[in-house]
């Protein structure tokens, strides 16, 4: 059995590449945003001058969007968990169970979410005209 301290370190490493990952998706967001101020004259923009939704619709979009690709994000993290414990488990028959269940369980998250992106978009975007 794993120790307190393992599973803490665990947690904040976790936790790191997650905090890591985000703040670089949350640069590139930042530059595309700054090109799309740029952009405002093309047709079908979504974005005002001043870089805000013109809709609610837009604004709730944008806000699912960032979610589930922080979900999707996280769990492709716990499939690289999962395949780092499954190697690491050393033929002990408990730990490659376990690990397989994590594998299992995150790419059935990661089905889920695409899913759920595709009927949000759908649901939203139906009736707007938008691409």
């Amino acid at each position: 059995m794993k120790s307190k301290m393992q599973i803490l370190k665990q947690a904040l490493i976790v936790l790191g590449l997650m905090v890591g990952s985000l703040s670089m998706l949350s640069m590139f967001g930042f530059v595309a945003n700054a090109a799309l101020l740029n952009a405002t004259d093309v047709p079908g923009s979504v974005t005002e001058a001043s870089g805000g939704q013109t809709s609610l619709r837009g604004l709730i979009l944008t806000i699912v969007d960032y979610f589930l690709g922080f979900l999707g994000l996280l769990a492709v993290i716990m499939v690289i968990y999962g395949g780092v414990t499954y190697v690491s488990s050393a033929g002990n028959d408990e730990a490659v169970g376990k690990a397989k269940k994590i594998i299992m369980y995150a790419l059935i998250g990661i089905v889920i979410i695409l899913l759920s992106f595709v009927v949000v978009k759908a649901v939203l975007e139906a009736g707007t005209g938008t691409e």
